[in-house]
C-alpha cells in the first residue's frame, strides 16, 4: 500500500501518515524513494488506538 492510500485508509493526509513514520508510531518499508505499508499493520494502529473525541 503506497502513501497515498494509507492516508486514504486511516483518513489522514500524507503529511500526517509521514511524520508518524519518522515518530516510529507507524512501520513502513522504502523501495526506490518511495514508502510502502501493510494493510495489517495499518489495521493493527487502528485496533490499538486510544484517540478521543477524535
Amino acid at each position: 500500500m503506497t502513501t497515498n492510500e494509507a492516508a486514504t485508509y486511516l483518513r489522514k493526509s500524507t503529511n500526517a501518515i509521514r511524520t508518524a513514520v519518522c515518530r516510529g508510531h507507524i512501520k513502513a518499508r522504502k523501495f526506490r524513494r518511495r514508502l510502502y505499508f501493510k494493510r495489517s499493520e495499518l489495521d493493527r494502529l487502528i485496533e490499538t488506538s486510544t484517540t478521543i473525541g477524535g
